[in-house]
């Protein structure tokens, strides 16, 4: 079942085009990695999926059901002072702030999500200590159960592993594609890691200057664009 698309779409900050004519769809249970040089567009398109910035052209359709408040959305990493006050718990129950509507309290449901959210991640034995003494690894897993939390369809990730030393990268990797695999939460991922996007995604959209690339993992290694960004690989 089609859950996204976007038909001939285009973005442009101050009169210049980053992207132009992007036409893709992304189905229920996807594992989409988007890829592509620095500056053709990812975090923009990121933007254009989450409707924090509208399409210069072109259409973004939510279909089969998905609503905006449904999409789990982790940004890209930033630093976190020492002294940030909220627990791990307090910034993974947030994720459930736009599916609470009305509700001045956070409902039982809400934290058993977050719960749910936090062990899957393992961490909720570390749900009590302040987010910003944790490492950088452990940080984003909490705020991918902060995502997680907020979703059960769809999950929105931009570079979720940039600045992260190999045993965390390798970690959350794993942890997403269980995500993808075990719960069939829909993943659309931007990634500058070429390599780990072949070995995880089932599709790949590469983002060009002038061209862009939509197809399955396998296709995608096959072709100009791939055999060119990855140097020749295998897809089992």
């Amino acid at each position: 079942m089609t859950i996204l698309t976007c038909r001939d779409v285009s973005f442009s900050y101050d009169g210049n085009t980053v992207l132009s004519g992007l036409s893709f769809s992304v189905e229920s249970g996807d594992y989409l990695c988007i890829v592509g040089e620095n500056g053709s567009g990812k975090s923009t398109l990121i933007k254009g999926l989450l409707r924090l910035k509208a399409p210069q052209s072109g259409t973004i359709t939510l279909c089969g059901g998905l609503r905006p408040n449904e999409i789990g959305y982790l940004p890209q990493r930033a630093e976190t002072p020492k002294d940030f006050p909220a627990s791990c718990y307090e910034v993974v129950l947030s994720g459930r702030i736009a599916r609470r509507g009305i509700r001045p309290f956070y409902a039982k449901a809400d934290r058993a999500a977050a719960r749910e959210s936090l062990e899957r991640m393992g961490m909720w034995e570390q749900r009590n200590r302040c987010f910003g003494e944790l490492s950088g690894g452990q940080q984003q897993r909490v705020l991918l159960a902060r995502a997680l939390c907020a979703t059960a369809k769809m999950l929105l990730l931009d570079e979720p592993v940039a600045g992260l030393d190999p045993v965390a990268t390798q970690e959350l990797y794993r942890q997403i594609e269980e995500i993808n695999r075990d719960l069939g939460i829909t993943v659309v991922m931007v990634s500058h890691d070429v390599h780990s996007a072949v070995q995880y995604a089932g599709k790949i959209l590469h983002l060009g200057n002038e061209s862009f690339f939509f197809g399955t993992t396998a296709e995608y290694c096959a072709s100009d664009i791939g055999k060119r960004f990855l140097g020749g690989c295998r897809h089992d």
